[in-house]
């Protein structure tokens, strides 16, 4: 049976690496993202099915008109993913409170309006797998970004565990640092050990990897996995403690 799936931010990064792996393993991809012109470029070269779909989802229109398409019982999507998503250079007490509106939006709205808009119809039809690109910053206390991305985590949760009699697996998929565009857009340079930083096309295959085995989180490797665990016995403001040092 030939599936089809539909990614968010799927014209650079994480996004665009996923897209890819999917359309290598034979799935069709419906691709979501602002840049048209990317989209197309991206569709043309894969070797599968491709639909382009640019869509602004920090827009109402945007935003309901992917709901709209994930509805679609005549051309149903089996796999969700939802990665669209940026961060803020600046702390909270500096940043503009439309730019934490627009970050907790995208970030944690959207990938819950996307999931409400899907979940009906992969109910009816008994399958489904919802793919949720979240953070290692998940885990720790690193600015309002990790309190957006600990939602995702826990709204994946919440779904893998309400639904899973409903034949629906949901993974969340919480890298660390990762070579894309992400930084750059942010104006942050990227610093730190190399065993600290992947590829984009291993976090994909992790992902995707993760998302069939219905692993209900996926890191980018098992140091990061480790640390994560870790983390859980040391108090948020040694860690806050610890974050502010490598910040400086």
């Amino acid at each position: 049976m030939r599936h089809t799936a539909l990614i968010t931010g799927a014209s650079s990064g994480i996004g665009l690496a996923i897209a890819r792996e999917l359309a290598r393993v034979g799935v069709d991809v419906v691709l979501v993202a602002r840049d048209e012109e990317r989209l197309q470029a991206l569709a043309a070269s894969l070797d599968t099915g491709a639909e382009v779909l640019a869509a602004d989802l920090l827009t109402h229109d945007g935003l309901e008109a992917v709901a709209a398409r994930l509805a679609q019982r005549d051309r149903p999507i089996d796999i969700l993913v939802s990665n669209a998503g940026f961060g803020l250079a600046a702390p909270f007490h500096e940043s503009t409170i439309e730019d934490e509106r627009r970050l907790h939006e995208l970030l944690s709205f959207v990938p819950l309006r996307l999931a409400h808009a899907a979940l009906p119809g992969m109910r009816e039809r008994g399958r489904g797998w919802i793919l949720t690109v979240a953070s290692f910053a998940a885990f720790i206390p690193f600015g309002t970004y990790s309190a957006a991305k600990s939602h995702a985590v826990n709204l994946s949760r919440a779904i893998r565990s309400r639904y899973a009699d409903d034949g629906i697996r949901a993974t969340a998929l919480c890298p660390g640092f990762v070579h894309t565009e992400f930084h750059d857009r942010m104006g942050i340079v990227e610093d730190g050990p190399a065993w600290m930083w992947a590829s984009a096309e291993d976090v994909a295959r992790r992902g995707v990897r993760g998302l069939r085995r219905n692993q209900p989180v996926v890191h980018s490797d098992r140091r990061f996995a480790a640390i994560a665990k870790g983390l859980q016995l040391v108090p948020d403001t040694w860690q806050g403690s610890l974050i502010n040092a490598y910040r400086d």
